[in-house]
Formats: C-alpha cells, structure tokens, sequence
C-alpha cells in the first residue's frame, strides 16, 4: 500500500494551505450538530401548528355567525336573500338592498382601480424615467395609509358637490327620455349613492393593486422581454404576450386583494352611499346601503333578538361573498394553467 495521500486528499491540503496563506479558511464540514433532525421536526410542527390554529380560527368564525344569525335564518330563510323590505319596528328583515350595494360599489370600484392600476403599473416598470419611478410609486403606496374616514369626509363634503355639478346634472340632462339610459342616472343629483361609493373605493384600492401589479411585473426577467424588444415588439406587445402571461397569478392576486378591500370597506361607504333601506330603482345616483355600512350604522343600537340576528346574518352573507369571490379566482388561475398546458 502506497504511503502517499490520495489524490483528492492531497488536493484538499493545497487547497487549505492557499487560503490559510490568503486569510481565508475552509468552511467547517456539515455535522450532526448542523443536520439535526429534530429541529427540522419541530419546525415542521410548527408551520402546521400555524395552518391549524388559522384554519381553526376560520372554522369557529363561521360557527359564531352562524350560530347568531340562527333566529333570522330559523324565520325568513333564504328569503332573506331576495326581500327588500327592512322595518325594524315590524321586524321585518330582508337583505337584498345591502347585497346589491356592496356587490355594485365593489364592481364600480374595480371597472374603475383595475385600468388605472394597470397604467400605474406599465408606466412604473416600463416607460417611467429612473428619476421618477421611486417618488412616483411611493406616492402611489401612501396613498394606502389615508385612513378610511379621511376618504369618506373627502367624498361627502368635496367629491359629491363636484360630482352632483360636473357629472350628475349633465349625465340627466344628457339622456333625458332615453330608455334604459335615462332609468341609469335618474334620481336626485345630490352627489351621494351607489356611483359616488364606488368611485370612492376606486381611489382607495388603487394603491393595493397598483402596487402588486407593478411588484409582479419587476419580476419578469429581463431577458424575456429583452428578447421581445429585439425581435421587433412594441412596449404594449411586450407587456401583453410576456409579462402578463408570466405575472398573471400575481396580477390576479392583487385584484382579488383589492376586491376584498372594496366588499370589507365600511367607513368611507358610510359616509356617501345615503344608507337607504329601499331598492326605488337601479339607478347609479340612487342612495342605497351596503352590508359594512349597515353593520356600522345600526349594530351598536339594535336590541338583542331579531334584528340583532338578521345583521349578523348580513354578516354571514359578506363572509359568504368573500368566500365565493377568492374561490372564483383560484378557479380561474387553474383554468389559466390547464390551458397553457394543452397548449404546450
């Protein structure tokens, strides 16, 4: 047998007598102390420890909706879903004046955020001067931090006397007598409903989306759209076929973040939707309620009982919707990827 080292042996000696000559030293070896199965162990018991605990939360929730909402769900049933009527000295409940106002400020808002946002974000990642880009989208962030009831202050006493003037009043003067148009903008231009809710939530949700969407497309890789640009693609051609198809789980995602702002949003609404309990016509200047804005207004004075149990079952109903609304999304990201896989 050979006295000599072996030759990775020997290799491994130069190696750490070079870098003790240059002051570097060798990494220590991986050993037990480094590779210790039951810190792994209790880590993983702890991120599902953490799944649980939240998905226990979600559970018990639900239960606590559920179980007092009970008396209003025993009484109207599904009912409630459909009945306009809400008289508290009858006891008389039904929700569809609150779900219909949510669920239109929330699609106005997002008809509105999502275009805007878009722009925001297109303008930040790809056409924006370096100068610009940090004070410009910093701008755009604190716009998130205004607390909701400045918005709705704003709304009320600037935003809705614009809007009555400049918006309102030439609309009805304009399709005055046109079927359907006419019905759209009917109602008295005060500058408070539905229209003016849902613009509000517009400017609230912008920040959000706006600022995921251009997160997501500062990930693409260069090359990507490098390689689009030299082939001869315009800037709308490069966002269109390479950064939305490779960001759009995260373009999604901040829609949906900014959905949900908009649903759960209570103050702001309560300030300019006129919290009417009366569904007179689809109109976008008609003053209506929302669910949140319902729940502000009329949980801290309402008697234990049955009107008690029917606002928490608009509770229940806005979890419901929330639940509905992420569900959609994750269904159509998988749509999304069933189809770029049978197109591959």
């Amino acid at each position: 047998m050979s006295s000599t080292l072996p030759a990775h042996e020997a290799t491994l000696n130069r190696l750490e007598a070079a870098g003790s000559r240059r002051g570097m030293s060798m990494p220590p070896a991986a050993g037990p102390d480094r590779l210790n199965p039951v810190a792994d162990r209790l880590f993983g018991w702890a991120a599902k420890a953490a799944a649980l605990v939240t998905l226990g939360l979600l559970f018990g929730i639900l239960l606590a909706l559920l179980f007092g909402a009970w008396p209003a769900i025993e009484k109207f049933g599904l009912g409630f879903l459909t009945n306009s009527v809400w008289d508290p000295v009858k006891n008389e409940y039904g929700g569809l004046v609150m779900i219909y106002g949510t669920l239109a400020t929330s699609l106005i808002a997002l008809v509105i955020a999502v275009p805007v946002s878009f722009g925001i974000a297109l303008f930040l990642t790809e056409l924006s001067p370096a100068w610009l880009k940090r004070p410009l989208g910093t701008a755009i962030e604190l716009l998130a931090a205004v607390p909701s009831i400045v918005y709705g202050m704003w709304g009320l006493l600037v935003f809705g006397p614009i809007l009555a003037t400049y918006v309102q009043q030439p609309l009805q003067a304009l399709f005055a007598g046109v079927p359907y148009l006419g019905a759209l903008v009917s109602g008295p231009p005060v500058g408070i409903g539905i229209l003016s809710a849902g613009i509000i939530l517009a400017i609230m949700i912008i920040p959000f989306i706006a600022s995921v969407m251009r997160d997501v497309f500062d990930v693409t890789p260069p090359m990507l759209k490098e390689s689009a640009y030299a082939l001869g693609s315009t800037t709308w051609e490069v966002v269109s076929r390479v950064v939305l198809p490779y960001t759009k789980a995260g373009v999604i995602g901040g829609i949906m973040l900014g959905l949900g702002r908009a649903i759960g949003e209570t103050m702001a609404v309560t300030f300019v939707i006129g919290n009417f309990n009366q569904l007179d016509s689809l109109s976008l200047f008609q003053a209506a309620n929302s669910i949140t804005s319902a729940l502000a207004n009329e949980f801290a004075e309402a008697a234990s009982g049955l009107h008690q149990a029917a606002l928490i079952y608009l509770g229940l109903v806005l979890f419901f919707i929330t639940f509905v609304v992420l569900s959609l999304s994750k269904l159509l990201l998988a749509r999304l990827r069933r189809n770029e896989g049978a197109k591959s």
